[in-house]
């Protein structure tokens, strides 16, 4: 006979798993901040690769949990898609720092400010928006946040355009340009990721509500 325990999840479980998820999303893009800020020759993957280990953990339990529990409070499917989306957003901005280093002093003197400050706009969204899936009547704030992150992307795909308009400017020599044009759109897909997790999210309270 199967008991309660395997039927039911632990209270909370997914929820609290999907939210510590999306923490360490934020803090890879914390940690990008940091390193963005530090000298070229102090620069090191170390943080991002615990913080991408943690969140790989994680997801692996989100798994385990999925696999031998049979009641969820969301459903499976959703709950797999959210997990996917959050833990591909500290993969990505590790891709990113590990290019960055690799560059070194080829992009001497360059910041990328304005699109890491988007990247914490996101971030800092997408936590709130998992946390209201434990409160789903919470729709209208919910449109509010998702409405902010489609802006954020927004603006983020407007900010390309200036920037890919600079790279091919001419300003930069070739290898330059090339290596920038490869940070940019990663940069980007950091955002689109957080957008791709806000998607899933609305889709979830939508079909509860």
């Amino acid at each position: 006979m199967l008991s309660l325990q395997v039927l039911f999840a632990p209270k909370d479980v997914f929820f609290d798993l999907l939210e510590a998820s999306a923490e360490e999303a934020r803090a890879s893009v914390q940690a990008l901040t940091r390193i963005i800020a530090q000298p070229e020759s102090a620069r090191s993957l170390e943080e991002f690769v615990q913080s991408r280990r943690k969140d790989k953990q994680i997801t692996a339990r989100i798994h385990e949990e999925l696999c031998k529990t049979f009641v969820t409070p969301l459903d499976r499917e959703d709950i797999e898609a959210l997990s996917s989306a959050l833990y591909k957003i500290p993969k990505t901005v590790e891709k990113f720092a590990a290019r960055l280093i690799l560059a070194g002093p080829r992009l001497s003197g360059l910041n990328f400010k304005r699109q890491v400050a988007l990247l914490e706009q996101a971030t800092d969204t997408v936590v709130a928006m998992v946390r209201l899936l434990r409160d789903r009547k919470q729709l209208e704030r919910l449109r509010d946040l998702n409405a902010m992150m489609q802006q954020i992307e927004s603006q983020a795909d407007e900010l390309m355009v200036d920037l890919l308009q600079e790279v091919y400017s001419g300003r930069y020599e070739p290898l330059q340009a090339l290596l920038l044009k490869d940070l940019y759109e990663l940069l980007e897909k950091v955002v689109d990721r957080c957008r791709d997790a806000g998607n899933v999210i609305s889709h979830v309270v939508l079909k509860h509500s």
